[in-house]
């Protein structure tokens, strides 16, 4: 089951006088936390984003009701999530969320490599952490050439890896 609720960014400071907070974002790029009207706490209170706008790296939020730097104070180190019937991906973009957990196969062999565990961001291209059944890790770029399918529902992302990548893994039957 997917999560409704998926994990956006964390409040990490205060801003100013007036309640405003600094938020990391999670996602892949600041501007896209300011897209939301609203994002939500864990327990799935609604938060109300009066305004929002990035500074460097960083997001800086107006949450209504949050009018001084007392309570912004409370609320520092909350992680604040977005609601994924509020984002409308692209074709053939995941929530990363989504992505750990998935069976990692082949898609010729239909051997089995192991499972998605991380997904780094090095700049070109996000490069996907696959841990096998025996523990030893391999990396993949998240590449067009490389990931042939993404079957979030369906558990499996199907790859035609780079030769010689899994070369020294064992046959797993």
């Amino acid at each position: 089951m997917m999560n409704k609720l998926l994990e956006a960014g964390k409040i990490v400071s205060v801003f100013g006088l007036k309640g405003e907070v600094k938020v990391q974002p999670w996602c892949d790029t600041p501007d896209f936390l300011c897209e939301f009207d609203t994002l939500y706490y864990k327990s799935g209170t609604p938060v109300e984003v009066e305004r929002a706008r990035v500074q460097k790296n960083i997001v800086v939020m107006k949450i209504k009701g949050v009018d001084s730097v007392e309570e912004a104070q409370k609320i520092r180190n909350r992680v604040l999530y977005l609601d994924r019937e509020d984002v409308e991906l692209d074709e053939d973009t995941y929530f990363v969320q989504d992505l750990i957990g998935l069976k990692v196969i082949d898609l010729n062999s239909g051997r089995e490599y192991g499972v998605l565990t991380e997904v780094s961001e090095t700049g070109a291209n996000d490069v996907y952490h696959i841990k096998s059944e025996n523990g030893k890790m391999y990396y993949i770029p998240a590449i067009p050439s490389v990931i042939a399918e993404t079957d979030v529902e369906g558990g499996v992302m199907k790859i035609t890896p780079l030769e010689g990548l899994f070369d020294d893994a064992e046959e797993i039957r």
